[in-house]
């Protein structure tokens, strides 16, 4: 049974009347009723009892009457909900980003994009770069931002953080106002667990530099990285931070090396459509930091 022979049911349960039913309709009569005897078929009962020439419903077709009239509201409510998050202007965009933009660049984005379409609504994710990959092939998040570029994905860069060293403030680095990744080569280094994106970075700048040093803790937040460095536990590659978002226990001092640097990007799945909501804040997304480029 489909939703329109329900509704075809529920018509001709409330005027008894095949002749009447099809009029209001816009259908023949025998289409009509092919169609209930298609639907009693499929229930396997009668739904009417016939009296002379009119129908009259019985037990069974009031149950069935009962629950045809509460999928039509189900399937008119779901229709009603596809078509507002289809609407740019109130559908829902699902975004993910990295931990380490929670504090700066993704409220900022949103706020300015709120400002232009509030009534678009948001589902957020925050985590891991590789967490981040999953939603997206999964199709559970439309956009992200996050580090490195996935590979096989689009990108557009909307930022380019340069990483330094974080030391506590009386390690013999604090000092410095640059610094080769190689000459920490015997320091303690607190870093993110594997699968994060900054992990990654670390790892490779350490192969370049041609260092392999002890990892004394794994994180699971940038915060943890520079808390656990200010309480003397070791170093970190990190992003150089804002003023306002310096840990007061830690000196950042900058690296050397051309690639000791981060670019934090808008991704999307390319193998699935964007929602126009999602594809507007896409499109703000890219237009503002082409201005400000």
């Amino acid at each position: 049974m489909n939703i329109e022979e329900l509704q075809w049911f529920v018509t001709l349960a409330e005027t008894e009347h095949v002749t009447d039913a099809a009029a209001e309709l816009g259908i023949s009569q025998p289409t009509l009723s092919r169609s209930l005897a298609r639907l009693e078929s499929a229930v396997g009962a009668p739904l009417f009892d016939r009296l002379n020439r009119r129908l009259q419903l019985n037990d069974y077709g009031r149950i069935l009457l009962e629950h045809a009239r509460r999928s039509i509201d189900e399937m008119r409510s779901a229709t009603e909900r596809i078509t507002a998050l289809q609407d740019p202007e109130t559908g829902m965009v699902r975004l993910a980003f990295l931990h380490s933009q929670g504090g700066g660049l993704v409220p900022d984005l949103l706020r300015r994009f709120r400002a232009e379409a509030p009534r678009v609504q948001f589902d957020l994710f925050q985590g891991a770069a590789h967490e981040i990959l999953a939603r997206l092939a999964g199709g559970r998040s439309d956009l992200a931002i996050t580090s490195p570029r996935p590979p096989g994905y689009p990108w557009r860069v909307l930022d380019v953080e340069r990483l330094c060293l974080a030391v506590p403030r009386d390690h013999r680095f604090a000092t410095r106002t640059r610094l080769r990744l190689a000459d920490a080569a015997d320091e303690p280094f607190v870093v993110l667990g594997p699968g994060f994106g900054l992990r990654r970075l670390t790892d490779e700048l350490c192969e370049q530099a041609g260092i392999a040093p002890p990892v004394v803790f794994e994180a699971m937040e940038l915060p943890t990285v520079e808390g656990l460095v200010g309480a003397g536990l070791g170093v970190a590659v990190v992003p150089t931070p804002r003023p306002d978002h310096a840990d007061p226990g830690v000196a950042y001092i900058p690296l050397t090396e051309p690639t000791a640097k981060r670019q934090i990007g808008l991704t999307w799945n390319a193998d699935r459509e964007l929602a126009p909501a999602a594809r507007r804040l896409a499109d703000f997304i890219m237009h503002i930091k082409h201005e400000s480029a």
